[in-house]
């Protein structure tokens, strides 16, 4: 008898944080795989340390950074900052590449972030823009 194996990518689900309610079912929507992985990653950039409760280590400081002068050393500050809270708390994603550009005109900084999902083929790219919030 002979076995056979199906190759299955994992479905990656979170909530949806925007709380919407399904129409369906009347619970809260859901997202799943790759907008589930990018969803996290961009609120995993935007949590400040000792923001979550009985999590305080969790954070990048990327507010912090951003109240500094708009310079290239701010730039690989925000590019260190952005793949260490990537690689310490996102164990579905691998990081290709972050490419961090002051934006001197409206005072903020453009994040082009490439990684791939775990078990995928294709590379994600995000693009972010940072600035802050008076």
């Amino acid at each position: 008898m002979a076995r056979t194996f199906i190759n299955r990518q994992p479905d990656y689900q979170d909530l949806d944080l925007d709380f919407l309610r399904n129409p369906t079912t009347n619970d809260v929507v859901r997202k799943t795989g790759d907008e589930a992985v990018k969803r996290s990653i961009r609120n995993l950039i935007f949590t400040n340390y000792y923001e979550r409760p009985f999590r305080s280590y969790i954070g990048s400081g990327v507010r912090s950074l951003l109240f500094e002068n708009a310079t290239s050393f701010t730039a690989d500050q925000l590019q260190d900052a952005i793949i260490n809270v990537i690689n310490n708390f996102e164990p579905r994603a691998a990081i290709v590449d972050v490419v961090v550009t002051p934006d001197y005109d409206r005072n903020g900084f453009d994040v082009r972030l490439t990684y791939v999902i775990k078990n995928r083929e294709q590379p994600v790219i995000t693009s972010i823009f940072l600035e802050r919030v008076r």
